[in-house]
């Protein structure tokens, strides 16, 4: 009897530290909801805003870091190296673009 494997992912060894630091980051955004619920004042409002972007970087960062580790540079993704070197520039260039 065959069974079906997920794929592996470059996030695959850091999965679990992965879903903790989004939880992390979801309870900040309840928390900013509670804010503008309450009342807050903006520029506390602002100041967390800010935090949960940056976290939202970070978890970015750490995602492209084990992508181009694992997908691209050891050819666990499906592609010739230049379409992955491709779309890399593409995630790279979409999380440029904020703002």
């Amino acid at each position: 009897m065959a069974t079906e494997t997920s794929p592996t992912r470059g996030y695959s060894a850091t999965k679990d530290q992965l879903s903790k630091r989004l939880r992390r980051i979801e309870g900040q955004v309840r928390g900013i909801e509670k804010m503008v619920d309450e009342d807050r004042y903006c520029v506390e409002v602002l100041t967390q805003i800010s935090a949960v972007q940056a976290a939202l970087d970070k978890v970015a960062l750490s995602l492209l870091d084990q992508h181009a580790r694992h997908c691209v540079v050891d050819g666990n993704a499906p592609g010739e190296p230049a379409e992955l070197t491709d779309e890399l520039m593409a995630a790279v260039a979409r999380l440029m673009r904020r703002g």
